[in-house]
């Protein structure tokens, strides 16, 4: 794995139709592809944001029947670059899904799936409210970080970034990259989106990748956008526009930088494990 490699991020506005989302999705892959990067994260729930849970159950299925993730598995193939996806995946016992983050290698072949730890319950005075439980089962599991061309990712997503424990426990399990796919309320963006990604990256000193839905799904629910790819200083490397439009940011991911950070200030040496 070479020191400096590009990465993008991905942004749309996805709706129930799948069969769009898709086609916009293997269109920001070969876009990023044809950029030079070697990655490319999209958006939690790229699959689809459906209007209600009726509409969730009907439009899942299992991993290995989504019509959605094979389009994205032959065009990463296709276009010689790694997928991180969030999608929607049955829950075999439950009338509900799991929210789930899938990495799809150079090869097509997915490597990797992580559920959803923390699941998004709030109810905000003049804001939005969203039970995510009431259709979603939450996860059970830390996954090993997997190495990829960029360096070693550690898969969250959305709301777990408010929980700095998991990506914490990451970087421990030897995390360099850090992925939270999302679809965050614009209320909750707007306060504390851009804050949250560059504490995680702070304090874990990792690249953090952050794609996101933007604009309004459906009558009932919008989404703040702003795509962004952030260093392990805290520096935000590139973000997407803040439109509607399908769009691609892209960076430079230099783990000599990383390490150097890394060996300055070694705040994972510092930690008083043997306090807390």
């Amino acid at each position: 794995m070479k020191n400096l490699v590009a990465a993008a991020v991905g942004q749309f506005c996805a709706t129930s139709l799948v069969s769009l989302n898709k086609s916009i999705c293997r269109d920001l892959i070969t876009r990023a592809s044809n950029l030079g990067a070697k990655i490319i994260f999209l958006p939690e729930a790229s699959d689809f944001i459906s209007k209600n849970k009726e509409e969730t159950l009907g439009l899942t299925t299992t991993i290995e029947k989504s019509d959605f993730l094979l389009g994205l598995q032959e065009t990463a193939k296709a276009t010689g670059i790694w997928v991180s996806v969030g999608i929607h995946e049955s829950a075999a016992t439950t009338f509900k899904v799991y929210n789930t983050h899938v990495i799809i290698n150079d090869q097509g072949l997915i490597v990797s799936r992580y559920r959803k730890l923390h699941l998004f319950n709030v109810d905000i005075d003049g804001g939005p409210r969203l039970m995510e439980s009431d259709s979603t089962v939450q996860g059970d599991q830390i996954l090993e970080p997997i190495q990829t061309p960029v360096g070693k990712l550690g898969l969250q997503t959305c709301y777990d970034m408010r929980f700095s424990e998991l990506s914490i426990a990451l970087r421990k399990k030897g995390a360099e990259l850090l992925a939270f796919p999302s679809a965050f309320t614009v209320k909750t963006g707007m306060a504390h989106w851009e804050t949250l990604l560059r504490a995680r990256a702070i304090e874990t000193q990792t690249f953090v990748f952050a794609a996101a839905q933007i604009g309004q799904h459906n009558e009932k629910r919008t989404s703040f956008g702003n795509s962004m790819i952030v260093d392990p200083w805290g520096t935000v490397l590139s973000r997407c526009p803040d439109n509607t439009d399908p769009s691609v940011a892209i960076a430079t991911i230099d783990l000599n930088y990383l390490n150097k950070i890394r060996t300055e200030m070694p705040v994972m040496n510092h930690r008083r494990n043997d306090i807390y």
